[in-house]
């Protein structure tokens, strides 16, 4: 396996497909010039059949991709910020997630929706939030956050071949970290996760940057003498709830850990998943470790402030275990 970039990975993905299916087109903003690295030397070796470069209209451009998969082509729609998703919500919501459903399965809606999220530096409210959860409650849809390059490049081919309409969100302090990532067709299963650590005494569930944060904050814990098991979720819709039951089976409490607002968070589902289902391995209360409800500051302090840290996570295992 080679060393690449989690953009590159992306890139290897885009291009494994659109070699394996003529179908397989891309549109959005700057994909040509391609500002994530994304779609890095697609164009030229595609062209503008098959990369579509879009107006500032994040709205438009996704109906226009859900028009496309009515036709039978398969659209990846690339969202440079995923605070625009919100501008995109309707399309999404309403036409991608319902139309199977409203047509009585006369249409499938085989699209990508990829979006970048999180903080970055600097981003402010409008180029640091992570908005998920905003699609939480949308039925007909399913939602991947992949948190290494190897599962960036598998879980976008596994979207992009999936017959539902299919969100990705990229952390975007992910995109210049470098892994091993297979050479080939690669595909990783969709409403799978993994076990990233091991452990016994509490389950840790994350996902995106925040699986970096929660095994650091593991590998302090056991110097401590606490063994925290981390679980990468990878996929948000649908859940790999077989995978924590197992988890808790041995540790008996449970962390989430995310990047989102707490309020109404991917932590609030799935601490709700868990004890309608799991409560009996419940030896302590569910904790979220979750960012504040607020606005996204500009100041770097009150970023940092805004958003988990890893001394906030080794602080909830601990709760967990008094």
């Amino acid at each position: 396996m080679a060393e690449k970039y989690y953009t590159e990975a992306l890139v290897d993905a885009l291009r494994q497909e659109m070699l394996r299916d003529e179908s397989v087109v891309v549109m959005g903003l700057d994909i040509k010039p391609s500002i994530w690295g994304t779609t890095r030397g697609l164009y030229a070796e595609f062209g503008p059949q098959r990369f579509i470069s879009t107006p500032v209209c994040e709205g438009s451009y996704t109906m226009a991709g859900i028009g496309a998969a009515m036709t039978g082509l398969r659209p990846v729609v690339e969202l440079l910020f995923s605070e625009y998703a919100c501008l995109a919500a309707e399309p999404i919501a309403n036409v991608a997630g319902m139309w199977p459903y409203v047509s009585n399965g006369g249409y499938k809606i085989p699209m990508v929706v990829q979006t970048f999220a999180g903080a970055r530096g600097h981003g402010a409210y409008a180029h640091s939030q992570s908005t998920q959860a905003i699609f939480l409650n949308t039925p007909g849809i399913k939602m991947v956050i992949p948190s290494t390059p190897a599962d960036a490049k598998g879980l976008l081919a596994s979207a992009i071949r999936d017959d539902s309409p299919v969100l990705i969100y990229h952390s975007r302090l992910l995109l210049t970290m470098t892994g091993e990532v297979p050479e080939g067709e690669h595909l990783v299963p969709i409403g799978k996760g993994v076990v990233r650590k091991p452990g016994k005494d509490a389950t840790v569930v994350s996902f995106g940057n925040m699986l970096y944060r929660s095994l650091e904050a593991a590998a302090r814990l056991e110097k401590e003498g606490i063994s925290a098991e981390v679980i990468d979720l990878r996929t948000i819709i649908p859940l790999d709830e077989e995978l924590i039951a197992t988890s808790m089976e041995k540790t008996s409490r449970l962390v989430i850990v995310e990047d989102g607002r707490k309020r109404g968070g991917i932590g609030s589902e799935v601490a709700a998943v868990v004890s309608e289902k799991y409560f009996d391995l419940l030896d302590a209360p569910i904790l979220r470790v979750a960012a504040l409800n607020t606005a996204v500051p500009f100041s770097a302090p009150l970023e940092k402030a805004h958003f988990p840290q890893v001394e906030d996570i080794m602080a909830a295992v601990k709760k967990t275990l008094e």
